[in-house]
């Protein structure tokens, strides 16, 4: 249902840059019986619930009056934070985890091992750099980003 996400985008993202929030996600998606269009938004301070609340007011108005609706069966809309493992989609994000822990999951295996999480220590236009503990020590594992199929930030233990 990417397509109701390409209709909607449109219409939300200039209410969430008018308070000068970030959209860093949104999804369209069915979990049992019922469909659910969920945004996700931050700033630089964090989100709060209140600011989750206005958006969302903000959002359901704008949606309710446009005509064709552009989400004809009955939804529910969430918004909130991305939380603290926040998804890595867009080079921002990327750029703004160098330095960080994260968490990569991968389209096919290397070294028997789909996922990964270390310190995000490099970053070209075709490779990220890990920085991964091996038991006592720290190793550099480099991974073209083609083969990237999630990336988030993570919490480190």
């Amino acid at each position: 249902m990417s397509s109701v996400v390409e209709k909607v985008q449109d219409v939300i993202q200039p209410i969430v840059d008018s308070y000068h929030f970030e959209l860093v996600d949104m999804e369209f998606v069915k979990e049992g019986k019922s469909w659910y269009l969920r945004v996700y938004i931050d700033k630089p301070a964090g989100i709060q619930l209140e600011d989750c609340a206005m958006i969302s007011e903000k959002i359901s108005e704008k949606l309710d009056a446009m005509d064709p609706d552009p989400i004809p069966q009955a939804y529910y809309l969430e918004v909130s934070s991305p939380g603290a493992e926040r998804p890595l989609k867009k080079e921002r994000d990327y750029q703004r985890a160098l330095n960080q822990y994260i968490h990569i999951s991968l389209y096919q295996p290397v070294n028997g091992a789909k996922a990964f999480e270390g310190t995000l220590i490099k970053l070209t236009a075709d490779e990220l750099t890990l920085s991964v503990k091996d038991k006592t020590r720290r190793k550099s594992l480099v991974f073209a980003r083609q083969q990237i199929a999630h990336a988030r930030l993570a919490i480190e233990f």
